[in-house]
C-alpha cells in the first residue's frame, strides 16, 4: 500500500508560538505550526490521482482539513466543510481533506466522499507523515494557509458540535471568520482554537519485548466490555473487533477511558450496587495504558479468544410479535435539530397481553439517539390499577441499553385495546437518513405470572428554571402505601440536566441514597439495575433530587437566557425518576397485581394526576 503513494517530505516546523490551546504532543513535533510555511508535498486521493500544493498555487488561501471516516464529529462537520468550500470558492479559496488514520481504508474514504457529496480533493496520508509534520492531532481539525502557504489559522471549524452534545447553532464560525480576515488582508484575530474530536489513528512503533498484547490481553477485555456496542450494525460509531481497527483507535480509547467517558457509566461508586455496572477496574485501565505505551503490540494471533456470540437481529431469546412505529420510514435531515417525534400505533390487542420481554430496536442506529415506548388507553381486566393512566412506560432503548427481560414469573401488563406510543429522539449525522424503528415483544401466559412489574415516574411539572443559573435544585417525591420491591432506576432530564439522586426515607426515619448521578449526561439514557431488589416498606418516601445548569458554561444549553418550563422537547426540561417495581416475595402467591402507589409531590398537588403517568403524548 505504501508503495502506491509517493510522498515528498515536508520541512520541519521550527517556530514556537503561545496561544489559547496548549500544543498536543506528536512524536517528532514539539512546536506549534502557526506561522510556519508548509513546503510542497504529494498525496493521492481515493481514486489514485496525485495532488500537490503546487496544484493550488494560484489560490489566495488553502484550507487543509484532517478528517476521519467514522469519527462522529467528522461526520457531522462534513456538510459544513462542503458549504464553506462552495461559499469561498469564487474568492480564491481551495479546500483539501486529508485522512491520516491507519484504520481507514481507501474504500471507506471513497464512501465518505460519496455520502457527503464532497467535491474537493480527499487525500490519503499513508503512515500519517503529513499529519505528524503539520502537527495535526484530531479529526476534524483544520489549517488555513495563506498564498505563501504559511499557517495562519489552526483549530476547529466552529463551536456548534462537541463530543456528545451540540449547540443549536454556532456562536462563532471560527474557520469562516479566519478566512474573511485573511482575505481582507488582516491578521487572524483568533489564530488558534481548541479542537474536539477523535485522535488521529497513527501508526505505532511497537516495543519488541512488550508483555501486554492485543491477542492475549486487550481482545478479551474489549470482548467483555466494549464489543457488544462496538461492532457492525450496533450503536457505536466504529467497530473494535479486529487488531487493525483497535490499533487505529488506541489513543482515542485511552483518552475516553481516562476521562471516564467510556465505558458509559455515570453512577457514583459511593452508593448502590448494580448488576449492569460497566466500569473498568483500575487494573484494567492500567493494562490498556501499558499496552498503548508499548506501541499497541499485536502479539501471537494464536492467543486470540473465540469471538463473542451475539444474537442476529434480536437479543431476546425469542420475539413473539414485532410492531413497527409506522407504515413508512421517517426522513431524518442531514443537519439541525429534530423535535421529538411521536408515532402512535394500534397493535390491535383484543385481549390483555403479559409482556415478559421488550426490545426496542432502532431502524437506523446512526441517527436514533433513544426511543421511549409507552402504552396508552386500553381496558384492564386483570388485577387492580391505581386510577387511570393516560400513558405508561413499557420499555426504552438508548446507547448501551439492554432490552427489557423481566425473567421467570414477572411481566408487565398491556391491557386489551392499548395503543403503543414511540417517542423517538433523532440526531442528524451529516447526511440524509431514513428510519423505521420497531419493538419486539416476548409474551408469557397469564397463568405463569406471579408478579406484575410496574413503572412509576416520580416527577413534577412545576418546573421553572431561571435564566443564567448554573445550579438550580428541584425535587419530586413519592410515598408508597404498600410494601414494594424496587428493581431498577432510570433518571431522565434534558440538556440542562446536571445531576440526579434517588434517596429513600424509610418509616423509621433512616435515609439511604439508592443512586447518585453526579454528572448527568443526556447523551446516555441509562437504566441502573439493582444487583439485589430493594424492599421499600409501606410509608417509604422516595425523593428524586435534580440539579440543572442553565448557564452559558453548559455547552449543550439551547438558550441560557430562557426561563425554562416543563416540556417534552430537548430545549424544555423534565424531572422524571422512573422506578421499576413489583410486589415483595411474600405476596407472590396472590393473583398478579400492580404495586399500589399514592403519590403526593412536594412541588405540586397531584390529586388530579394519576400515579405513574408519563408525559402526555399527542
Amino acid at each position: 500500500m505504501k508503495n502506491m503513494y509517493g510522498l515528498a517530505t515536508l520541512v520541519a516546523l521550527v517556530l514556537a508560538m503561545g496561544g489559547p490551546r496548549a500544543f498536543a504532543q506528536v512524536e517528532g513535533q514539539e512546536k506549534s505550526p502557526l506561522g510556519q510555511r508548509v513546503q510542497p508535498f504529494e498525496l493521492r486521493d481515493f481514486r489514485g490521482k496525485t495532488y500537490s500544493l503546487d496544484d493550488f498555487k494560484d489560490k489566495r488561501s488553502l484550507v487543509v482539513a484532517f478528517l476521519g471516516t467514522e469519527c462522529p464529529l467528522a461526520l457531522q462537520y462534513a456538510p459544513r466543510l462542503v458549504q464553506l468550500s462552495e461559499r469561498f470558492a469564487e474568492r480564491g479559496v481551495a479546500f483539501i481533506g486529508i485522512n491520516s488514520n491507519q484504520q481507514d481504508s481507501i474504500t471507506e474514504l471513497a464512501g465518505y466522499a460519496k455520502i457527503h457529496e464532497i467535491k474537493f480533493p480527499l487525500l490519503k496520508d499513508v503512515g500519517n507523515v503529513v499529519a505528524d509534520r503539520m502537527g495535526a492531532v484530531r479529526t476534524p481539525e483544520v489549517f488555513v494557509l495563506d498564498q505563501d502557504r504559511v499557517v495562519r489559522y489552526w483549530g476547529r471549524i466552529d463551536d456548534q458540535y462537541i463530543v456528545g452534545r451540540q449547540r443549536k447553532q454556532a456562536t462563532r464560525e471560527d474557520l469562516a471568520v479566519a478566512l474573511e480576515e485573511l482575505l481582507a488582508g488582516k491578521d487572524v484575530s483568533q489564530p488558534v482554537t481548541d479542537v474536539q474530536g477523535c485522535r488521529i489513528g497513527r501508526v505505532h512503533r511497537t516495543k519488541v519485548d512488550a508483555q501486554i498484547t492485543y491477542s492475549k490481553h486487550i481482545a478479551p477485555l474489549l470482548n467483555s466490555r466494549c464489543v457488544e456496542c462496538h461492532r457492525a450494525g450496533e450503536i457505536a460509531p466504529f467497530s473494535l473487533t479486529s487488531y487493525a481497527e483497535v490499533a487505529g483507535w488506541a489513543e482515542t480509547m485511552l483518552e475516553v477511558v481516562q476521562q471516564n467517558r467510556m465505558p458509559p457509566w455515570h453512577a457514583s461508586p459511593e452508593y448502590g450496587h448494580f448488576s449492569n455496572d460497566r466500569r473498568l477496574s483500575d487494573a484494567e485501565k492500567q493494562m490498556l495504558s501499558a499496552w498503548i505505551e508499548a506501541g499497541a503490540p499485536q502479539g501471537d494471533p494464536k492467543d486470540l479468544p473465540a469471538p463473542p456470540q451475539f444474537a442476529e437481529g434480536w437479543r431476546l431469546p425469542r420475539i413473539d410479535q414485532e410492531i413497527f412505529m409506522s407504515e413508512t420510514s421517517f426522513d431524518v435531515p442531514a443537519e439541525g435539530t429534530v423535535n421529538y417525534k411521536y408515532f402512535v400505533v394500534d397493535p390491535r390487542f383484543t385481549e390483555d397481553k403479559w409482556v415478559q420481554g421488550a426490545e426496542v430496536r432502532p431502524g437506523n442506529r446512526s441517527v436514533v439517539h433513544h426511543i421511549i415506548l409507552a402504552t396508552r388507553g386500553g381496558s384492564r381486566k386483570h388485577g387492580r390499577r391505581e386510577g387511570r393512566f393516560e400513558s405508561e412506560f413499557l420499555a426504552a432503548t438508548a446507547p448501551g441499553a439492554q432490552p427489557m427481560n423481566l425473567g421467570e414469573g414477572m411481566a408487565k401488563l398491556v391491557p386489551a385495546g392499548s395503543k403503543l406510543v414511540f417517542q423517538v429522539h433523532y440526531t442528524p449525522n451529516g447526511s440524509p437518513q431514513k428510519d423505521r424503528s420497531s419493538v419486539g415483544l416476548m409474551f408469557v401466559d397469564a397463568a405463569k405470572v406471579r408478579k406484575e412489574v410496574a413503572t412509576l415516574a416520580v416527577d413534577t411539572h412545576l418546573l421553572l428554571i431561571p435564566p443564567q443559573v448554573p445550579d438550580y435544585k428541584l425535587e419530586a417525591w413519592h410515598t408508597f402505601r404498600e410494601d414494594t420491591l424496587l428493581l431498577s432506576l432510570f433518571p431522565h432530564m434534558h440538556l440542562r440536566g446536571k445531576a440526579f439522586r434517588y434517596e429513600a426515607q424509610y418509616p423509621d426515619g433512616t435515609k439511604e441514597v439508592l443512586l447518585d448521578v453526579p454528572r448527568y449526561d443526556f447523551a446516555w439514557q441509562q437504566t441502573y439495575e439493582l444487583a439485589e431488589p430493594k424492599l421499600l416498606p409501606k410509608g417509604t418516601k422516595m425523593r428524586c433530587i435534580a440539579h440543572y445548569d442553565n448557564s452559558p458554561e453548559n455547552i449543550g444549553n439551547p438558550n441560557p437566557n430562557a426561563l425554562v418550563h416543563w416540556g417534552e422537547q430537548t430545549w424544555d426540561e423534565m424531572l422524571m425518576g422512573f422506578l421499576d417495581m413489583t410486589v415483595p416475595d411474600e405476596a407472590a402467591n396472590e393473583p398478579p397485581k400492580k404495586p399500589a402507589a399514592e403519590a403526593v409531590s412536594s412541588n405540586q398537588d397531584r390529586s388530579s394526576k394519576p400515579d405513574g403517568k408519563l408525559p402526555a403524548v399527542k
